[in-house]
């Protein structure tokens, strides 16, 4: 299986995120978290997942001198698309509160990337899934962001999370690439390996 086929590697995960930690772990592949400080900024001109892509494939460059012959670097980003308006992690609480009023009641795109580098090839795959969310209460928003405080999560929140039980209507697409990862093509393509 995976395992066997990356015997001979070193996968580095450069997230810091617990949910893309855990399918590694749940796929049985042994890691290493490394740090990688890169401001995440994009060109305008970008949509879509070309704005995922380019930020996961950024973070890799930060750690690309440092990536030995026998190393697999992950890196990956997330963003939210509704109504046009691309939608990262929030700043604070009231960011996450408009991010979740634009939310409520429409559907939005989560777009996920994940970057795959060796020492001497790179390879981007991108995965879309539609929410469907139901209208939300400023209660509910005000209890989900005072008690999961989603400051980490783009668009505010988090599908496998309370709000995700309560507003979800209808998803089309990968459940995983809602969480950060679609688990499903990365598993194809280090298959290739």
């Amino acid at each position: 299986m995976l395992t066997d086929k990356l015997k001979n590697y070193k996968i580095l995960l450069a997230s810091k995120s617990p949910r893309r930690q855990q399918f590694l772990k749940d796929l049985g592949l042994p890691f290493t978290t490394v740090s990688i400080d890169v401001e995440e900024v994009y060109p305008k001109y970008l949509h879509g997942n070309e704005i995922t892509c380019f930020l996961a494939e950024l973070k890799a460059d930060a750690y690309e001198n440092e990536l030995k012959d026998d190393e697999i670097l992950i890196t990956a980003d997330t963003i939210v698309r509704v109504s046009g308006k691309i939608l990262g992690k929030p700043n604070d609480a009231e960011d996450a509160k408009k991010m979740l009023r634009l939310l409520s009641d429409t559907r939005h795109e989560v777009i996920t990337s994940v970057c795959i580098r060796t020492h001497n090839a790179t390879k981007t795959i991108s995965d879309t899934t539609t929410v469907h969310f139901k209208k939300l209460t400023a209660e509910e928003i005000n209890f989900y962001i005072e008690n999961f405080k989603p400051f980490d999560k783009a668009g505010a929140y988090g599908v496998q999370e309370w709000l995700g039980y309560i507003a979800v209507k209808k998803i089309e697409g990968s459940f995983y690439t809602v969480m950060g990862f679609p688990v499903h093509k990365f598993y194809k393509e280090m298959m290739k390996f």
